[in-house]
Protein backbone atom coordinates (compact mmCIF):
# COMPACT_ATOMS: atom_id res chain seq x y z
CA UNK A 1 0.00 0.00 0.00
CA UNK A 2 2.81 2.12 0.78
CA UNK A 3 4.40 1.64 -2.04
CA UNK A 4 1.20 2.17 -3.94
CA UNK A 5 0.87 5.74 -2.30
CA UNK A 6 4.29 6.67 -3.23
CA UNK A 7 3.82 6.22 -7.05
CA UNK A 8 0.66 8.19 -7.27
CA UNK A 9 2.47 10.66 -5.24
CA UNK A 10 5.11 10.47 -7.85
CA UNK A 11 2.46 10.91 -10.44
CA UNK A 12 1.16 13.93 -9.19
CA UNK A 13 4.52 15.69 -9.01
CA UNK A 14 5.11 14.47 -12.92
CA UNK A 15 1.66 16.29 -13.89
CA UNK A 16 2.61 19.20 -12.73
CA UNK A 17 3.68 21.53 -15.02
CA UNK A 18 6.59 23.35 -15.20
CA UNK A 19 6.02 26.71 -16.75
CA UNK A 20 2.87 28.66 -17.20
CA UNK A 21 2.38 31.66 -20.13
CA UNK A 22 2.53 35.58 -19.90
CA UNK A 23 1.58 38.11 -21.99
CA UNK A 24 2.84 41.09 -21.59
CA UNK A 25 1.45 44.80 -23.15
CA UNK A 26 3.90 47.43 -24.22
CA UNK A 27 2.62 51.08 -25.06
CA UNK A 28 3.17 50.04 -28.79
CA UNK A 29 3.26 46.05 -28.88
CA UNK A 30 2.09 42.70 -27.10
CA UNK A 31 4.57 39.97 -26.17
CA UNK A 32 4.09 36.41 -24.96
CA UNK A 33 6.50 34.41 -22.81
CA UNK A 34 6.61 30.94 -21.40
CA UNK A 35 8.12 31.80 -18.05
CA UNK A 36 9.00 28.93 -15.18
CA UNK A 37 7.12 28.34 -12.54
CA UNK A 38 9.95 29.23 -10.00
CA UNK A 39 10.44 32.80 -11.38
CA UNK A 40 10.43 36.16 -9.96
CA UNK A 41 9.39 38.78 -10.88
CA UNK A 42 12.45 39.99 -11.18
CA UNK A 43 13.59 37.26 -14.04
CA UNK A 44 10.33 38.38 -16.15
CA UNK A 45 11.07 42.00 -15.72
CA UNK A 46 14.82 41.23 -16.81
CA UNK A 47 13.15 39.36 -19.82
CA UNK A 48 11.02 41.82 -21.11
CA UNK A 49 13.49 44.32 -20.99
CA UNK A 50 15.99 42.18 -22.58
CA UNK A 51 13.33 41.79 -25.68
CA UNK A 52 12.65 45.82 -25.74
CA UNK A 53 16.00 46.73 -25.82
CA UNK A 54 15.74 48.46 -22.26
CA UNK A 55 18.74 49.68 -20.13
CA UNK A 56 16.66 52.27 -18.10
CA UNK A 57 14.92 49.63 -15.94
CA UNK A 58 14.43 51.94 -12.90
CA UNK A 59 11.69 54.30 -14.37
CA UNK A 60 9.31 50.70 -15.19
CA UNK A 61 7.69 47.87 -13.63
CA UNK A 62 5.30 45.01 -14.43
CA UNK A 63 1.25 46.35 -14.08
CA UNK A 64 -1.57 44.25 -12.77
CA UNK A 65 -5.09 44.60 -12.26
CA UNK A 66 -5.91 43.44 -8.45
CA UNK A 67 -9.96 43.49 -7.96
CA UNK A 68 -10.94 46.91 -8.03
CA UNK A 69 -7.21 48.22 -8.34
CA UNK A 70 -3.58 47.54 -9.77
CA UNK A 71 -0.79 46.53 -8.09
CA UNK A 72 2.97 46.52 -9.39
CA UNK A 73 5.07 43.04 -9.53
CA UNK A 74 7.28 42.66 -6.98
CA UNK A 75 10.94 41.35 -8.45
CA UNK A 76 12.05 39.82 -5.31
CA UNK A 77 8.77 37.44 -4.87
CA UNK A 78 7.84 34.54 -7.18
CA UNK A 79 5.58 35.58 -9.86
CA UNK A 80 3.09 32.83 -9.21
CA UNK A 81 3.11 33.50 -5.12
CA UNK A 82 1.91 37.16 -5.41
CA UNK A 83 -2.07 38.19 -6.53
CA UNK A 84 -1.04 37.99 -9.74
CA UNK A 85 -4.60 36.63 -11.94
CA UNK A 86 -5.16 32.87 -12.69
CA UNK A 87 -5.71 33.44 -16.28
CA UNK A 88 -3.65 31.97 -19.11
CA UNK A 89 -1.85 33.93 -20.01
CA UNK A 90 -1.46 35.97 -17.27
CA UNK A 91 -1.59 39.50 -18.35
CA UNK A 92 0.93 42.36 -17.36
CA UNK A 93 1.22 45.98 -18.53
CA UNK A 94 5.16 46.95 -19.16
CA UNK A 95 4.62 50.58 -17.46
CA UNK A 96 6.62 53.68 -16.49
CA UNK A 97 6.41 53.53 -12.44
CA UNK A 98 8.66 56.41 -11.96
CA UNK A 99 8.90 59.96 -13.71
CA UNK A 100 11.62 61.95 -14.03
CA UNK A 101 12.27 65.05 -12.81
CA UNK A 102 13.86 66.70 -16.14
CA UNK A 103 13.39 64.08 -19.06
CA UNK A 104 16.11 66.10 -20.98
CA UNK A 105 19.07 64.66 -18.77
CA UNK A 106 17.48 61.66 -17.35
CA UNK A 107 15.97 60.12 -20.35
CA UNK A 108 19.11 58.80 -21.81
CA UNK A 109 18.13 55.87 -24.71
CA UNK A 110 15.56 56.88 -27.09
CA UNK A 111 13.34 53.65 -26.40
CA UNK A 112 12.81 54.77 -22.94
CA UNK A 113 11.61 57.89 -24.78
CA UNK A 114 9.67 56.40 -27.19
CA UNK A 115 7.69 54.36 -23.97
CA UNK A 116 7.63 57.92 -21.90
CA UNK A 117 6.11 59.70 -24.75
CA UNK A 118 3.78 56.98 -25.88
CA UNK A 119 2.57 56.54 -22.08
CA UNK A 120 2.21 60.38 -21.66
CA UNK A 121 0.13 60.74 -24.34
CA UNK A 122 -2.35 58.46 -23.63
CA UNK A 123 -2.61 60.00 -20.07
CA UNK A 124 -3.48 63.04 -21.69
CA UNK A 125 -5.66 61.93 -24.32
CA UNK A 126 -7.65 59.79 -21.56
CA UNK A 127 -7.75 62.87 -19.90
CA UNK A 128 -5.95 61.00 -16.56
CA UNK A 129 -3.46 64.72 -17.24
CA UNK A 130 -5.33 67.93 -17.43
CA UNK A 131 -4.02 69.75 -20.32
CA UNK A 132 -5.21 73.21 -21.42
CA UNK A 133 -6.29 73.43 -25.01
CA UNK A 134 -3.46 75.33 -26.66
CA UNK A 135 -1.39 73.26 -25.30
CA UNK A 136 -3.25 70.01 -26.33
CA UNK A 137 -2.65 71.72 -29.91
CA UNK A 138 0.97 71.93 -29.89
CA UNK A 139 1.25 68.58 -28.30
CA UNK A 140 -0.97 67.35 -31.26
CA UNK A 141 1.83 69.07 -33.13
CA UNK A 142 5.07 67.77 -32.08
CA UNK A 143 2.77 63.86 -31.81
CA UNK A 144 2.33 64.14 -35.66
CA UNK A 145 5.67 65.37 -36.28
CA UNK A 146 6.98 62.01 -34.70
CA UNK A 147 4.43 59.98 -36.79
CA UNK A 148 4.71 61.33 -40.12
CA UNK A 149 7.93 63.54 -40.76
CA UNK A 150 8.16 66.70 -42.18
CA UNK A 151 4.87 68.18 -43.26
CA UNK A 152 4.67 67.58 -47.04
CA UNK A 153 1.91 69.79 -49.07
CA UNK A 154 1.59 67.75 -51.60
CA UNK A 155 1.42 64.33 -49.39
CA UNK A 156 -0.46 65.56 -46.90
CA UNK A 157 -3.42 66.73 -47.99
CA UNK A 158 -6.56 67.67 -46.14
CA UNK A 159 -8.36 65.09 -43.99
CA UNK A 160 -4.61 62.96 -43.39
CA UNK A 161 -5.70 63.24 -39.90
CA UNK A 162 -9.06 62.01 -39.78
CA UNK A 163 -7.92 58.76 -38.19
CA UNK A 164 -5.80 60.07 -35.41
CA UNK A 165 -6.51 60.73 -31.75
CA UNK A 166 -4.65 63.66 -31.05
CA UNK A 167 -6.86 66.07 -28.35
CA UNK A 168 -9.05 64.89 -25.82
CA UNK A 169 -12.47 64.59 -25.98
CA UNK A 170 -13.20 67.44 -23.37
CA UNK A 171 -10.93 69.88 -25.41
CA UNK A 172 -13.26 68.84 -28.63
CA UNK A 173 -16.32 69.43 -26.65
CA UNK A 174 -15.19 72.76 -25.50
CA UNK A 175 -15.59 74.79 -28.70
CA UNK A 176 -18.14 74.86 -31.28
CA UNK A 177 -15.41 73.78 -33.94
CA UNK A 178 -15.62 71.05 -36.63
CA UNK A 179 -12.43 68.26 -37.27
CA UNK A 180 -11.17 70.39 -40.18
CA UNK A 181 -11.29 73.31 -37.98
CA UNK A 182 -8.85 71.48 -35.67
CA UNK A 183 -7.21 69.67 -38.20
CA UNK A 184 -6.11 73.08 -39.65
CA UNK A 185 -4.91 74.51 -36.57
CA UNK A 186 -2.64 71.15 -35.78
CA UNK A 187 -1.70 71.60 -39.09
CA UNK A 188 -0.14 74.78 -38.74
CA UNK A 189 1.67 74.16 -35.84
CA UNK A 190 2.51 70.73 -37.70
CA UNK A 191 4.18 73.04 -40.45
CA UNK A 192 6.09 74.81 -38.32
CA UNK A 193 8.59 71.75 -37.00
CA UNK A 194 10.09 70.90 -40.79
CA UNK A 195 13.57 69.71 -39.87
CA UNK A 196 12.91 67.65 -36.31
CA UNK A 197 13.72 64.38 -36.26
CA UNK A 198 11.10 61.78 -34.35
CA UNK A 199 13.34 61.54 -31.23
CA UNK A 200 13.74 65.14 -30.79
CA UNK A 201 10.02 65.56 -31.69
CA UNK A 202 8.67 62.82 -28.89
CA UNK A 203 11.35 65.08 -26.57
CA UNK A 204 9.93 68.33 -27.33
CA UNK A 205 6.61 66.63 -26.68
CA UNK A 206 8.11 65.47 -22.99
CA UNK A 207 9.81 68.23 -22.18
CA UNK A 208 6.15 70.44 -22.61
CA UNK A 209 4.32 67.61 -20.95
CA UNK A 210 6.53 67.07 -17.43
CA UNK A 211 5.19 70.97 -16.82
CA UNK A 212 1.49 69.73 -16.57
CA UNK A 213 0.37 70.30 -13.01
CA UNK A 214 -0.76 66.32 -12.96
CA UNK A 215 2.60 64.65 -15.26
CA UNK A 216 3.61 62.21 -13.48
CA UNK A 217 1.73 62.27 -10.23
CA UNK A 218 -0.05 59.19 -8.51
CA UNK A 219 -3.38 59.91 -6.62
CA UNK A 220 -4.58 57.97 -3.77
CA UNK A 221 -8.02 58.31 -1.40
CA UNK A 222 -7.02 58.73 2.00
CA UNK A 223 -8.41 60.76 5.15
CA UNK A 224 -6.49 62.89 7.67
CA UNK A 225 -8.45 61.50 10.52
CA UNK A 226 -10.58 59.55 12.49
CA UNK A 227 -13.66 62.05 10.94
CA UNK A 228 -12.70 60.82 7.59
CA UNK A 229 -12.04 63.99 6.03
CA UNK A 230 -11.44 63.04 2.19
CA UNK A 231 -8.66 64.02 0.69
CA UNK A 232 -6.14 62.69 -2.03
CA UNK A 233 -2.86 62.25 -1.58
CA UNK A 234 -0.16 62.59 -4.57
CA UNK A 235 2.96 60.90 -5.03
CA UNK A 236 4.98 61.84 -7.73
CA UNK A 237 8.77 62.43 -8.22
CA UNK A 238 8.77 65.36 -6.46
CA UNK A 239 7.50 64.61 -3.33
CA UNK A 240 3.76 64.02 -1.97
CA UNK A 241 1.09 66.26 -1.87
CA UNK A 242 -1.66 66.73 -0.55
CA UNK A 243 -5.65 68.13 -2.30
CA UNK A 244 -8.83 68.18 -2.06
CA UNK A 245 -10.97 65.30 -3.68
CA UNK A 246 -12.28 68.20 -6.62
CA UNK A 247 -8.63 69.73 -7.25
CA UNK A 248 -5.99 67.88 -8.75
CA UNK A 249 -4.29 70.91 -9.82
CA UNK A 250 -3.27 73.20 -6.77
CA UNK A 251 -2.12 70.76 -3.95
CA UNK A 252 -3.39 72.27 -0.37
CA UNK A 253 0.11 71.29 1.45
CA UNK A 254 3.39 69.48 -0.12
CA UNK A 255 6.31 67.65 1.28
CA UNK A 256 9.15 67.57 -1.12
CA UNK A 257 11.89 64.65 -0.90
CA UNK A 258 14.32 67.17 0.62
CA UNK A 259 12.38 67.99 3.32
CA UNK A 260 10.59 64.39 4.55
CA UNK A 261 12.86 63.01 6.88
CA UNK A 262 10.74 59.75 7.33
CA UNK A 263 8.09 58.09 6.52
CA UNK A 264 6.40 55.46 8.32
CA UNK A 265 3.62 52.95 7.81
CA UNK A 266 1.57 50.97 10.58
CA UNK A 267 -1.47 49.23 9.32
CA UNK A 268 -3.68 52.07 7.98
CA UNK A 269 -1.28 55.09 9.57
CA UNK A 270 1.05 56.61 7.58
CA UNK A 271 3.68 59.38 9.73
CA UNK A 272 5.11 61.46 7.48
CA UNK A 273 8.32 63.50 9.66
CA UNK A 274 9.54 66.54 8.36
CA UNK A 275 13.62 67.09 8.77
CA UNK A 276 12.82 70.53 10.47
CA UNK A 277 11.91 69.30 13.48
CA UNK A 278 10.21 72.23 14.83
CA UNK A 279 7.38 71.58 11.92
CA UNK A 280 4.65 68.74 13.08
CA UNK A 281 4.20 65.30 12.11
CA UNK A 282 1.23 64.81 9.34
CA UNK A 283 -0.74 61.84 9.35
CA UNK A 284 -3.06 60.26 7.26
CA UNK A 285 -4.95 57.19 6.80
CA UNK A 286 -5.63 54.43 3.89
CA UNK A 287 -8.42 52.17 4.43
CA UNK A 288 -7.35 49.32 1.84
CA UNK A 289 -3.79 47.45 3.02
CA UNK A 290 -3.40 46.58 -0.43
CA UNK A 291 -3.28 50.62 -1.52
CA UNK A 292 -1.05 50.99 1.48
CA UNK A 293 1.57 49.14 0.00
CA UNK A 294 1.94 50.67 -3.15
CA UNK A 295 1.90 53.96 -1.75
CA UNK A 296 4.87 53.24 1.10
CA UNK A 297 6.17 51.49 -2.44
CA UNK A 298 5.99 54.55 -4.55
CA UNK A 299 7.14 56.59 -1.64
CA UNK A 300 10.38 54.45 -1.70
CA UNK A 301 11.01 54.46 -5.29
CA UNK A 302 10.62 57.84 -5.76
CA UNK A 303 12.87 58.89 -3.00
CA UNK A 304 15.82 56.90 -3.83
CA UNK A 305 15.35 57.70 -7.60
CA UNK A 306 14.95 61.88 -5.96
CA UNK A 307 18.46 60.82 -3.55
CA UNK A 308 20.13 58.89 -7.25
CA UNK A 309 19.91 62.13 -9.28
CA UNK A 310 21.93 64.43 -6.38
CA UNK A 311 24.83 61.77 -6.40
CA UNK A 312 27.24 61.31 -9.57
CA UNK A 313 26.37 58.93 -12.08
CA UNK A 314 27.05 55.42 -11.69
CA UNK A 315 29.49 53.84 -14.40
CA UNK A 316 26.91 51.96 -16.17
CA UNK A 317 24.88 55.36 -16.21
CA UNK A 318 27.60 57.40 -17.43
CA UNK A 319 28.38 54.86 -20.38
CA UNK A 320 24.97 54.76 -21.55
CA UNK A 321 24.64 58.37 -21.50
CA UNK A 322 28.27 58.61 -23.94
CA UNK A 323 26.65 56.14 -25.71
CA UNK A 324 23.68 57.75 -26.24
CA UNK A 325 25.43 60.89 -26.73
CA UNK A 326 27.30 59.18 -29.43
CA UNK A 327 24.36 57.48 -30.93
CA UNK A 328 22.99 60.91 -31.00
CA UNK A 329 25.69 62.52 -32.53
CA UNK A 330 25.86 59.84 -35.16
CA UNK A 331 21.88 59.57 -35.91
CA UNK A 332 22.50 63.68 -36.33
CA UNK A 333 25.60 62.96 -38.46
CA UNK A 334 23.11 60.07 -40.23
CA UNK A 335 20.29 62.95 -40.21
CA UNK A 336 22.27 65.20 -41.94
CA UNK A 337 23.64 63.14 -44.44
CA UNK A 338 20.24 61.87 -45.17
CA UNK A 339 19.01 65.32 -45.55
CA UNK A 340 22.04 66.39 -47.95
CA UNK A 341 20.71 63.26 -49.70
CA UNK A 342 17.49 63.63 -49.48
CA UNK A 343 17.94 67.53 -50.51
CA UNK A 344 20.29 66.62 -53.19
CA UNK A 345 17.71 63.54 -54.37
CA UNK A 346 15.08 66.29 -54.65
CA UNK A 347 17.26 68.42 -56.38
CA UNK A 348 18.31 65.29 -58.81
CA UNK A 349 14.27 64.75 -58.82
CA UNK A 350 13.69 68.04 -59.72
CA UNK A 351 16.93 67.77 -62.22
CA UNK A 352 15.21 64.91 -63.78
CA UNK A 353 11.97 66.30 -64.07
CA UNK A 354 12.97 69.69 -65.39
CA UNK A 355 14.97 66.98 -67.76
CA UNK A 356 11.91 65.63 -69.05
CA UNK A 357 9.84 68.58 -68.84
CA UNK A 358 12.57 69.77 -71.24
CA UNK A 359 12.43 67.08 -72.73
CA UNK A 360 8.75 66.55 -73.56
CA UNK A 361 9.45 70.28 -74.46
CA UNK A 362 12.25 69.77 -76.84
CA UNK A 363 9.59 66.56 -78.55
CA UNK A 364 7.00 68.99 -78.23
CA UNK A 365 9.35 71.31 -80.30
CA UNK A 366 10.73 68.48 -82.93
CA UNK A 367 6.95 67.72 -83.27
CA UNK A 368 6.27 70.95 -84.34
CA UNK A 369 9.38 71.90 -86.21
CA UNK A 370 8.36 68.80 -88.12
CA UNK A 371 5.15 69.33 -88.98
CA UNK A 372 5.89 72.98 -89.64
CA UNK A 373 8.56 71.65 -92.27
CA UNK A 374 6.24 69.29 -94.12
CA UNK A 375 3.38 72.54 -93.80
CA UNK A 376 6.66 74.45 -95.20
CA UNK A 377 7.28 72.37 -97.52
CA UNK A 378 3.43 71.46 -98.86
CA UNK A 379 3.84 75.28 -98.67
CA UNK A 380 6.88 75.80 -100.89
CA UNK A 381 5.08 73.21 -102.95
CA UNK A 382 2.30 75.04 -103.35
CA UNK A 383 4.07 78.53 -103.61
CA UNK A 384 6.20 77.04 -106.00
CA UNK A 385 2.61 75.84 -108.28
CA UNK A 386 1.27 79.06 -107.45
CA UNK A 387 4.47 80.81 -108.66
CA UNK A 388 4.30 79.07 -111.70
CA UNK A 389 0.19 80.21 -112.35
CA UNK A 390 1.43 83.84 -110.95
CA UNK A 391 4.30 83.84 -114.21
CA UNK A 392 1.43 82.41 -116.23
CA UNK A 393 -1.12 85.09 -115.24
CA UNK A 394 1.38 87.65 -115.10
CA UNK A 395 2.39 86.60 -118.82
CA UNK A 396 -1.50 86.54 -119.55
CA UNK A 397 -1.75 89.80 -117.78
CA UNK A 398 1.34 91.44 -119.53
CA UNK A 399 -0.93 90.33 -123.13
CA UNK A 400 -3.70 91.63 -122.02
CA UNK A 401 -2.16 94.60 -120.24
CA UNK A 402 -0.65 95.32 -124.09
CA UNK A 403 -4.10 94.42 -125.36
CA UNK A 404 -5.44 97.39 -122.93
CA UNK A 405 -2.86 99.00 -124.11
CA UNK A 406 -3.56 99.32 -127.65
CA UNK A 407 -7.78 98.99 -126.57
CA UNK A 408 -7.04 102.16 -124.26
CA UNK A 409 -5.27 104.24 -127.65
CA UNK A 410 -8.04 102.43 -129.70
CA UNK A 411 -10.51 104.13 -127.41
CA UNK A 412 -8.57 107.61 -127.11
CA UNK A 413 -8.65 107.46 -131.22
CA UNK A 414 -12.64 106.92 -130.69
CA UNK A 415 -12.76 109.29 -128.31
CA UNK A 416 -11.42 112.17 -130.21
CA UNK A 417 -13.45 110.97 -132.99
CA UNK A 418 -16.43 110.56 -130.63
CA UNK A 419 -15.66 113.75 -129.44
CA UNK A 420 -15.33 115.56 -133.73
CA UNK A 421 -18.56 113.21 -133.91
CA UNK A 422 -20.23 114.95 -130.55
CA UNK A 423 -18.80 118.37 -132.46
CA UNK A 424 -20.64 117.90 -135.79
CA UNK A 425 -23.71 116.50 -133.95
CA UNK A 426 -23.86 119.07 -132.13
CA UNK A 427 -23.28 121.49 -134.66
CA UNK A 428 -25.68 119.57 -136.68
CA UNK A 429 -28.17 120.15 -133.93
CA UNK A 430 -27.32 123.59 -133.71
CA UNK A 431 -28.49 124.05 -137.38
CA UNK A 432 -31.42 121.94 -136.82
CA UNK A 433 -32.71 124.31 -134.32
CA UNK A 434 -31.43 127.13 -136.72
CA UNK A 435 -33.47 125.47 -139.38
CA UNK A 436 -36.30 124.76 -136.62
CA UNK A 437 -36.46 128.60 -135.79
CA UNK A 438 -36.91 129.23 -140.01
CA UNK A 439 -39.45 126.97 -140.45
CA UNK A 440 -41.06 128.12 -137.47
CA UNK A 441 -40.73 131.58 -138.30
CA UNK A 442 -41.69 130.65 -142.19
CA UNK A 443 -44.46 128.99 -140.68
CA UNK A 444 -45.66 131.94 -138.95
CA UNK A 445 -45.29 133.91 -141.79
CA UNK A 446 -47.26 131.05 -143.77
CA UNK A 447 -49.73 130.99 -141.42
CA UNK A 448 -50.51 134.93 -141.40
CA UNK A 449 -50.42 134.64 -145.52
CA UNK A 450 -53.18 132.10 -145.18
CA UNK A 451 -54.99 133.73 -142.41
CA UNK A 452 -54.78 136.93 -145.18
CA UNK A 453 -55.88 134.07 -147.90
CA UNK A 454 -58.73 132.57 -146.47
CA UNK A 455 -59.72 136.05 -145.52
CA UNK A 456 -59.51 137.27 -149.17
CA UNK A 457 -60.92 134.21 -150.67
CA UNK A 458 -63.87 134.74 -147.81
CA UNK A 459 -64.43 137.87 -149.20
CA UNK A 460 -63.97 137.05 -152.63
CA UNK A 461 -66.94 134.13 -152.39
CA UNK A 462 -69.10 136.95 -150.61
CA UNK A 463 -68.58 138.52 -153.81
CA UNK A 464 -69.26 135.72 -155.97
CA UNK A 465 -72.61 135.25 -153.98
CA UNK A 466 -73.45 138.80 -154.14
CA UNK A 467 -72.85 138.94 -158.14
CA UNK A 468 -74.82 135.75 -158.63
CA UNK A 469 -77.30 136.96 -156.59
CA UNK A 470 -77.34 140.19 -158.47
CA UNK A 471 -77.27 137.83 -161.96
CA UNK A 472 -79.97 135.99 -160.73
CA UNK A 473 -82.64 139.70 -160.21
CA UNK A 474 -81.39 140.84 -164.01
CA UNK A 475 -82.01 137.29 -164.95
CA UNK A 476 -85.87 137.34 -163.67
CA UNK A 477 -86.10 141.10 -164.81
CA UNK A 478 -85.43 140.72 -168.36
CA UNK A 479 -87.40 137.22 -169.11
CA UNK A 480 -90.39 139.00 -169.34
CA UNK A 481 -88.79 140.51 -172.51
CA UNK A 482 -87.82 137.95 -173.77
CA UNK A 483 -91.30 136.38 -173.73
CA UNK A 484 -92.55 138.70 -175.37
CA UNK A 485 -90.54 138.80 -178.25
CA UNK A 486 -89.86 135.68 -180.01
CA UNK A 487 -86.82 137.02 -181.58
CA UNK A 488 -85.69 139.07 -179.30
CA UNK A 489 -84.33 141.62 -180.73
CA UNK A 490 -81.32 143.49 -179.45
CA UNK A 491 -82.54 145.14 -176.31
CA UNK A 492 -82.71 148.91 -175.96
CA UNK A 493 -80.67 150.78 -174.64
CA UNK A 494 -81.61 150.64 -171.70
CA UNK A 495 -81.88 153.46 -169.18
CA UNK A 496 -78.43 154.60 -167.71
CA UNK A 497 -79.39 153.02 -164.49
CA UNK A 498 -80.04 149.67 -166.56
CA UNK A 499 -77.25 149.94 -168.59
CA UNK A 500 -75.06 150.15 -165.72
CA UNK A 501 -76.81 147.36 -164.10
CA UNK A 502 -75.84 144.91 -166.74
CA UNK A 503 -72.38 146.07 -167.53
CA UNK A 504 -71.19 146.55 -164.25
CA UNK A 505 -72.81 142.76 -162.98
CA UNK A 506 -71.12 141.37 -166.11
CA UNK A 507 -67.92 142.95 -166.02
CA UNK A 508 -68.03 142.37 -162.09
CA UNK A 509 -68.70 138.72 -162.53
CA UNK A 510 -65.96 138.55 -165.07
CA UNK A 511 -63.87 140.07 -162.97
CA UNK A 512 -64.42 138.12 -159.78
CA UNK A 513 -64.33 134.65 -162.12
CA UNK A 514 -60.93 135.88 -162.96
CA UNK A 515 -59.59 136.60 -159.56
CA UNK A 516 -61.12 133.46 -158.26
CA UNK A 517 -59.61 131.21 -160.95
CA UNK A 518 -56.44 133.52 -160.11
CA UNK A 519 -56.51 133.18 -156.49
CA UNK A 520 -57.64 129.08 -156.42
CA UNK A 521 -54.25 128.68 -158.25
CA UNK A 522 -52.43 130.77 -156.29
CA UNK A 523 -53.22 128.47 -153.25
CA UNK A 524 -52.97 125.32 -155.03
CA UNK A 525 -49.82 126.61 -155.60
CA UNK A 526 -48.66 127.43 -152.22
CA UNK A 527 -50.32 124.79 -150.79
CA UNK A 528 -48.18 122.43 -153.13
CA UNK A 529 -45.02 124.31 -152.22
CA UNK A 530 -45.84 124.22 -148.47
CA UNK A 531 -46.17 120.02 -149.19
CA UNK A 532 -42.82 119.81 -151.02
CA UNK A 533 -41.69 121.82 -148.10
CA UNK A 534 -43.06 119.78 -145.95
CA UNK A 535 -41.73 116.79 -147.56
CA UNK A 536 -38.48 117.90 -147.57
CA UNK A 537 -38.24 118.81 -144.24
CA UNK A 538 -39.63 115.59 -142.63
CA UNK A 539 -37.08 113.83 -145.18
CA UNK A 540 -34.56 115.94 -143.58
CA UNK A 541 -36.12 115.35 -139.81
CA UNK A 542 -35.99 111.68 -140.55
CA UNK A 543 -32.47 111.75 -141.58
CA UNK A 544 -31.12 113.74 -138.56
CA UNK A 545 -32.77 110.98 -136.50
CA UNK A 546 -31.37 108.15 -138.45
CA UNK A 547 -28.08 109.74 -138.08
CA UNK A 548 -28.90 110.59 -134.14
CA UNK A 549 -29.56 107.03 -133.64
CA UNK A 550 -26.91 105.52 -135.26
CA UNK A 551 -24.02 107.81 -133.51
CA UNK A 552 -26.05 107.38 -130.28
CA UNK A 553 -25.77 103.34 -130.46
CA UNK A 554 -21.79 103.50 -131.90
CA UNK A 555 -20.98 105.94 -129.12
CA UNK A 556 -22.56 103.22 -126.83
CA UNK A 557 -20.84 100.64 -128.59
CA UNK A 558 -17.44 102.15 -128.23
CA UNK A 559 -17.20 103.96 -124.95
CA UNK A 560 -19.53 102.03 -122.35
CA UNK A 561 -16.94 101.67 -120.29
CA UNK A 562 -15.31 104.62 -120.03
CA UNK A 563 -17.93 107.14 -120.62
CA UNK A 564 -20.72 105.27 -118.82
CA UNK A 565 -21.88 107.68 -116.70
CA UNK A 566 -20.62 111.17 -118.34
CA UNK A 567 -21.86 109.70 -122.22
CA UNK A 568 -25.31 108.13 -120.73
CA UNK A 569 -26.80 111.89 -119.78
CA UNK A 570 -25.40 113.48 -122.62
CA UNK A 571 -27.11 111.67 -124.36
CA UNK A 572 -30.20 111.18 -122.80
CA UNK A 573 -30.41 115.39 -122.74
CA UNK A 574 -29.02 115.41 -126.54
CA UNK A 575 -31.65 112.97 -127.46
CA UNK A 576 -34.72 114.76 -125.24
CA UNK A 577 -33.86 117.65 -127.11
CA UNK A 578 -33.74 116.55 -131.19
CA UNK A 579 -36.63 114.10 -129.74
CA UNK A 580 -38.66 117.84 -128.97
CA UNK A 581 -37.52 119.19 -131.67
CA UNK A 582 -38.85 116.36 -134.20
CA UNK A 583 -42.10 116.25 -132.29
CA UNK A 584 -42.73 120.34 -132.68
CA UNK A 585 -41.69 120.10 -136.50
CA UNK A 586 -44.29 117.05 -137.29
CA UNK A 587 -46.78 119.04 -135.07
CA UNK A 588 -45.78 121.94 -137.18
CA UNK A 589 -46.26 119.78 -140.54
CA UNK A 590 -49.45 118.13 -139.60
CA UNK A 591 -50.80 121.54 -138.77
CA UNK A 592 -49.71 123.03 -142.26
CA UNK A 593 -51.26 120.06 -143.75
CA UNK A 594 -54.51 121.03 -142.36
CA UNK A 595 -54.33 124.32 -143.78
Amino acid sequence: MASTHNMSILGLKKKQPKTFKVKVITMDAEMEFSCEVKWKGKDLFDLVCRTVGLRETWFFGLRYTVKDTYAWLKPEKRVLDQEVPKDSPITFHFLAKFFPEKVEEELVQEITQHLFFLQVKKQILDEEIFCSPEASVLLASYAVQAKYGDYDPNFHKPGFLAQDELLPKRVLMQYQMTADMWEEKITAWYAEHRGIARDEAEMEYLKIAQDLEMYGVSYFAITQNKRDTDLLLGVDAQGLHIYSPNSKLNPNKSFPWSGIRNISYSEKEFTIKPLDKKKDVFKFYSSQLRVNKLILQLCIGNHDLFMRRRKVDSIEVQQMKAQAKEEKARKKMERQILAREKQMREEAERAKEEMERRLFQLQDEARLANEALLRSEETADLLAEKAQIAEEEAKLLAHKAADAEQERQRLEVTAMKTKEEKRLMEQKMREAEQLAVKLVEQSERRLKEADHLKQDLTEAKDAERRAKQKLLEITKTTYPLIAAYSTPPAPPAPPEAADFGYESASTRLDFKDSDMKRLSMEIERERLEYMEKSKHLQDQLKELKTEIESLKLEEQQQQMAYFEEGTSCCDSVFSQIVWLIFTWLTQTVRHIRTL
